[in-house]
């Protein structure tokens, strides 16, 4: 099941984002018996590249990658750490 979350996160994040870049990381194994995880929402670290991210603030490539992520926020996904960066910045 992780495996299909990473998935469908990578696909998104790639529609969303066209990221040069894009790591994704699942620590949901970590994490067995932390309430979040029993609610089944997995524990992921997001490392992206993308040009979207040229000329925005810490704060507003968060949120781009949160709106990309969509619906997958309100139950699939428990935590999320984000490393956006710009091309220029990599």
């Amino acid at each position: 099941m992780s495996e299909e979350r990473v998935t469908k996160l990578r696909q998104r994040l790639e529609q969303g984002l066209q990221p040069d870049a894009l790591d994704i990381i699942d620590e949901s194994a970590k994490h067995a018996g932390h309430a979040g995880a029993a609610s089944g929402g997995g524990h992921f670290i997001v490392d992206i590249t993308s040009a979207a991210f040229l000329g925005k603030s810490l704060i507003q490539r968060h949120r781009l990658v949160y709106e990309a992520a969509g619906d997958m926020m309100q139950q699939e996904i428990h935590a999320l750490s984000i490393n956006a960066r710009a091309p220029e910045e990599f």
